[in-house]
C-alpha cells in the first residue's frame, strides 16, 4: 500500500474522516498503523507523556528528531508528520526552513506541524516553497501556555471566534494541507470547517471537524497525569500492564518464574566437560607456590 501524502489528506475533505493519532516510537507506530491510522503526528506533547515535562515547551530538536525516526520506521503507509518544538520555527523563517527540512531529511517524516496563526504565515509559505508539506494549528496552543494562562477553552467570545477563523484561512491561504482545531467549542469548529479548502482535525473541537487526533497513551488508558475532558479511553491498558508487571514482580520472587519452558540446558557430555573444565580453573587459581 503507497504511503498517504500530505495532497491525499487534502483531497480526503468532504468524501471520508481522517483518522490521527500522536505517536513516538516505532512500536506504537506499527500498532497505529496496524489499526488504520491516517497520519501519525510525532507530538511535542512527548515531552509530557514520555519525558516526563509538566508542558511542551523543554522538548528539542534533537529529542524530536529522535522520535520521528522511530516512527518513521514503523510506518510504511501513514502519513508521518513532525510536530515543531518551541522556539525552532518562530526565531526567524530562515531558521524554520532550516529545521523543518531537517525533520525530512534527517527524520524521514512526511509533514511538519506548527503552532499559531497569521504570524506564522510567512514561515509556513516559505516551508511550502521549499518543498515541505505543513500541517497547521489553532486554538489552545499548548507552546503559548504562559500567553493563555494554562490549558483553557478557546475562542469563546465572538471576536475571538471571528479571529481563530481568520488565523485558520491565513494558514490555508499560506500553503496548509490541514489545520489542527484545539479546544474550540464545537460550533466555531463546524464553521470553521465549512469554510476551510482544506481539512480540519479536531481535538476538543467537537464532531464536525473533517478529522479527530488524540495521543496514543490516552486512548489505551496508559497515561494518567493529565485526562482533558475531551479525551475519550478506549481501552485501559494501564490497569492491564500493572497488573501484568506486578505477576512478573510476584514470579521472580517466589522463583515461579523462569520456568523449565523458559529455560535452555546443555547435553550431559557437555555439562561433564564443562563442570571438569570449571574444576580444573578452580584447582589452578587456588593454588600456592610452597615456600621453602
Amino acid at each position: 500500500m503507497p504511503r498517504i501524502s500530505a495532497p491525499d489528506v487534502t483531497a480526503a475533505k468532504g468524501t471520508r474522516k481522517i483518522a490521527m493519532l500522536a505517536a513516538y516510537d516505532y512500536t506504537s507506530a506499527r500498532l497505529a498503523e496496524a489499526a488504520g491510522v491516517d497520519v501519525l503526528l510525532v507530538g511535542d506533547s512527548l515531552a509530557m507523556v514520555v519525558l516526563g515535562h509538566n508542558d511542551t515547551l523543554s522538548v528539542t530538536m534533537e529529542e524530536m528528531l529522535h522520535h520521528v525516526r522511530a516512527v518513521a520506521k514503523g510506518s510504511q503507509s501513514a502519513l508521518v508528520v513532525a510536530d515543531m518544538p518551541f522556539l525552532s520555527y518562530q526565531v526567524s523563517v530562515e531558521t524554520a526552513v532550516a529545521n523543518a527540512g531537517r525533520f525530512l531529511k534527517e527524520g524521514r517524516a512526511g509533514a511538519v506541524k506548527l503552532e499559531g496563526g497569521r504570524e506564522v504565515a510567512p514561515q509556513v509559505r516559505a516551508m511550502v516553497a521549499a518543498g515541505i508539506p505543513v500541517l497547521g494549528h489553532v486554538g489552545l496552543t499548548p507552546q503559548h501556555l504562559a500567553a493563555l494562562g494554562g490549558f483553557k477553552v478557546q475562542s469563546k467570545t465572538a471576536e475571538a471566534a471571528a479571529k481563530l477563523l481568520d488565523d485558520a484561512q491565513a494558514l490555508a491561504e499560506a500553503g496548509c494541507f490541514a489545520v489542527v482545531l484545539e479546544c474550540i467549542p464545537a460550533p466555531v469548529a463546524a464553521a470553521v470547517t465549512k469554510v476551510l479548502p482544506v481539512p480540519t482535525i479536531g481535538i476538543g473541537a467537537g464532531p464536525d471537524c473533517d478529522g479527530q487526533v488524540l495521543v496514543f497513551h490516552d486512548v489505551l488508558g496508559l497515561y494518567d497525569r493529565l485526562r482533558p475532558r475531551f479525551v475519550k479511553q478506549f481501552g485501559e491498558l494501564g490497569e492491564q500492564a500493572v497488573a501484568a508487571l506486578t505477576g512478573y514482580v510476584e514470579a521472580v520472587r517466589s522463583s515461579d518464574f523462569p520456568g523449565p519452558e523458559h529455560s535452555f540446558s546443555m547435553t550431559p557430555d557437555a555439562l561433564a566437560a564443562f563442570s571438569a573444565l570449571i574444576g580444573q580453573n578452580k584447582d589452578t587459581s587456588d593454588s600456592r607456590p610452597t615456600k621453602p
